[in-house]
């Protein structure tokens, strides 16, 4: 029976991808568990549940203790950076090749839509791609942040001996204004919005939902664990987030 429903959600959605003019992705750790990344919040599993977020991940915190910051972020940048893109991802990617797919607003950090081909990626949280010097605003990339810390830990601009921080929004940070500004925008024109692998409900982009149903446009959701807009959604799976997406791929 579980199997029929599911069967039955991925052909109406499909139906609903066909039927809109403008289908936007808005995506969240979820999408980049299956290519092993944890995600934050999962009860016993999540990242924040093994360290506090507040003492490593917070802006604060990189400028009160860069080299503690870095003995969090340097490993994981090293684990993300040799990640590659599961076949969720690739289900985006290949939605907006056949032109039913507008754009990816993605949470995530870990550049893997684009490595899965998607060419419209918005990154409202920034990304592991690069790293900006606080001190003169040089950036190098990722490959050359590796080059660039001390022997207490910490990445020293090569130009000006500034601390180096990577481009990615920290906690007590504002999101990069033309990257949600983009967002906004997509989610007004949005005749449907796809959210997947996020619980939404981190603020800001929390909010993106209630633009697209504000401007009279429709949501599917794919993810575990409950969101605030499940009673919005047109459609609303549950289960696997690549069994999901190429149930709908198939439908189509």
């Amino acid at each position: 029976m579980a199997g029929q429903v599911a069967t039955d959600q991925a052909e109406r959605l499909a139906e609903l991808i066909r039927e809109s003019r403008c289908t936007v992705a808005l995506t969240g750790a979820g999408i980049s568990v299956p290519s092993g990344i944890p995600d934050f919040r999962s009860p016993g599993e999540g990242l924040w549940e093994k360290v506090d977020p507040m003492k490593v991940a917070h802006i604060d915190a990189f400028r009160r203790d860069t080299a503690r910051f870095w003995s969090f972020y340097r490993p994981r940048l090293h684990s993300l950076g040799g990640v590659e893109p599961n076949d969720a991802h690739r289900a985006l990617a290949e939605l907006e090749r056949r032109n039913l797919l507008e754009a990816v607003v993605t949470q995530n950090i870990d550049m893997l839509h684009h490595k899965a081909g998607s060419k419209r990626v918005i990154e409202v949280h920034g990304s592991i791609k690069s790293g900006t010097c606080q001190d003169c605003g040089a950036e190098f990339t990722l490959e050359e942040i590796d080059e660039l810390f001390d022997d207490e830990g910490v990445a020293i601009c090569a130009r000006c001996a500034g601390h180096v921080k990577p481009d990615v929004v920290l906690f007590g940070e504002l999101l990069p204004a033309e990257a949600i500004a983009e967002a906004e925008a997509l989610a007004a024109r949005a005749e449907l919005m796809l959210c997947i692998g996020t619980s939404l409900e981190v603020f800001p982009v929390a909010g993106l939902p209630s633009i697209t149903i504000g401007s009279g446009g429709g949501l599917a959701i794919i993810t575990k664990g409950p969101t605030p807009f499940d009673t919005n959604a047109r459609v609303r799976m549950v289960g696997d987030v690549v069994a999901d997406l190429e149930a709908v791929l198939g439908a189509l």
